[in-house]
């Protein structure tokens, strides 16, 4: 088990790497820089610009910026400067003075991790993955065990609309209702210290991936339903109380936690457009703010920690197998 582990945790090398030079390379040959994507805002003039370019190394090579993000490069003080290597992610060009893992990890003073832009959408990652499994896998049992009848249609048809409609017409459409309409919620929280602020972006981030667990547990069950143990089971006389959440759902899961695994990393990190519909202070909008201003360490570093959380949430899938089937094992 340890050597799969520190195997796997060594593949992420080379993931990190490959989705670095990816992300180097598309957000260098889009148009536009750091200091001039506001047609807006005053322009800065050509000396200013070049000043710029040199203190932060733009107006090196393409391949010296690169090794100088991930490893590290003297700067224009003549220091050296330790890259990604030492867990610098960079400064932000657009917020003077702010590096990106402090502005990404580091709270407001006075509170603690959870009041970070991570922690901002890590909770809300979590709210929203706990409303899908809470609603999608028992929806997904009752479906399946009600095949066929109106409960198995009326679920089949929520879980289409929450996989055919992209969760920012869900929002338009919620915050029509309960906000503008029936005022349950307000969409410009005075303060998210408030739970029932919550509620609005934690239903919609979640409604896709509870849709995708209810159409997956129900296919799965309804698989497990067809085996010979089932039967086996029932034969014993075991009550179907015991059957159903002994035999059926623990078999019936394996297949719903290699989707939730990644589901999770892409709720925490990849809720770009909620965080930005709600003005969400997560890191989710910190990377669309970033994009649209060509924040090159910004775009980088956030890119960097959606692709490691995915490779983590893959390992931890991995780990969840064997507990959920004893047969399965982790070959060293």
């Amino acid at each position: 088990m340890t050597t799969y582990l520190v195997r796997r945790l060594l593949w992420l090398i080379p993931v990190v790497l490959i989705v670095a030079g990816i992300t180097f390379i598309l957000m260098h040959n889009a148009p536009g820089g750091p200091w001039d994507r506001d047609p807006s805002a005053k322009q800065v003039d050509p000396t200013t610009l070049k000043r710029l370019e040199e203190y932060y190394g733009l107006n090196k090579p393409l391949w010296r910026q690169f090794m100088a993000y991930m490893i590290g490069d003297v700067n224009s003080k003549g220091k050296f400067v330790c890259g990604l290597v030492c867990g610098n992610l960079g400064p932000s060009y657009r917020i003077r003075g702010v590096m990106i893992q402090d502005y990404l990890f580091k709270p407001p003073a006075g509170k603690n991790f959870f009041y970070s832009r991570f922690g901002y959408s890590m909770r809300l990652g979590f709210l929203a993955l706990g409303f899908a499994i809470l609603i999608g896998i028992p929806v997904g049992v009752i479906s399946a065990l009600k095949q066929n009848t109106l409960i198995d249609y009326i679920s089949l048809f929520i879980a289409t609309v929450g996989i055919s409609v992209p969760n920012f017409v869900i929002a338009i459409f919620l915050i029509i209702i309960f906000a503008s309409g029936l005022g349950w919620v307000s969409i410009v929280p005075k303060s998210w210290d408030e739970v029932s602020v919550w509620i609005l972006p934690a239903v919609v981030l979640g409604f896709g991936v509870l849709a995708r667990t209810a159409r997956l547990t129900r296919a799965s069950m309804l698989e497990v339903l067809r085996m010979d143990y089932i039967r086996t089971a029932r034969a014993k006389g075991l009550t179907e109380r015991v059957v159903i959440f002994r035999h059926m759902i623990q078999n019936a899961l394996i297949p719903v936690v290699t989707f939730l695994g990644p589901a999770l990393a892409g709720l925490i990190t990849g809720s770009f457009i909620i965080e930005t519909m709600f003005g969400f202070p997560g890191m989710g909008r910190a990377y669309v703010t970033a994009i649209q201003q060509r924040d090159y360490s910004m775009i980088m570093g956030t890119t960097l920690i959606f692709a490691v959380f995915v490779a983590l949430a893959n390992l931890s899938v991995d780990l969840v197998y064997t507990l959920l089937d004893p047969r399965i094992q982790l070959t060293d």
